[in-house]
């Protein structure tokens, strides 16, 4: 089964290829995911929560990067998993491009999946494993949003420490000094919270997605 998805990250072209290959720093981005163990530096352990139709499935697995082409930003994916009771496995490859587009980065994904064992028979029917995927895209795009923004305000926040200039040479008293003046602390500005983990696709929501995809195809709605 193949599908394509796409998303924007508000960065330079260059910039957003650097944080879309550090998988540590957007894997907490991702739907119902949680990474779990790094092989090596292209290799790493984890594990999704998703669900198709009513059924919440965990899979646990690898995910490789098999190809990087740091020249013309593109990479290739595979990813494989097993799901934890036993019903089944996925294997996908992925892959994804950038491009530039205006006030930010255009990323291009075309992912090969396949289902094998039960859990096969959960995603047939009215396209539920590419609305799954769209909207697992769409959250991850809106989770690294938020993160890039809290990390630019982090920043934005941070003031750097400087040395204060020695002082210079006082000349002998000839009045009594004056009293000091307590001067008012400006408040510090706490940094914004640290983004929460993100939770899987609600079912209801893809539910009802589903059905409104099938009543426009009913009656001729796309």
């Amino acid at each position: 089964m193949e599908f394509d998805n796409s998303f924007e990250v508000p960065l330079g072209i260059d910039e957003a290829w650097k944080v879309l290959m550090d998988i540590r720093r957007i894997a907490p981005c991702m739907p119902g995911a949680e990474l779990t163990g790094i092989i090596d530096d292209r290799t790493y352990k984890g594990k999704i929560g998703v669900r198709l139709g009513p059924v919440a499935l965990t899979f646990a697995g690898t995910v490789k990067f098999e190809e990087i082409d740091d020249a013309n930003r593109k990479a290739r994916v595979a990813a494989q998993g097993n799901d934890a009771k036993g019903r089944g496995a996925a294997n996908a490859v992925a892959d994804f491009h950038l491009e530039p587009a205006d006030g930010g980065t255009k990323v291009l994904v075309h992912t090969n999946l396949t289902l094998s064992g039960a859990v096969a028979q959960y995603g047939r029917g009215v396209g539920i494993i590419q609305m799954t995927a769209a909207q697992i895209i769409t959250q991850f795009a809106n989770n690294l949003k938020t993160k890039l923004a809290q990390d630019s305000a982090s920043a934005a926040t941070a003031v750097p420490d400087h040395e204060a200039p020695p002082p210079s040479p006082a000349s002998p008293p000839l009045a009594p000094p004056p009293m000091p003046v307590r001067q008012a602390t400006a408040p510090i500005t706490a940094p914004p919270p640290a983004a929460s983990s993100a939770k899987p696709i609600s079912g209801f929501a893809l539910m009802a997605n589903v059905l409104w995809a099938s009543i426009k195809r009913l009656f001729g709605g796309g």
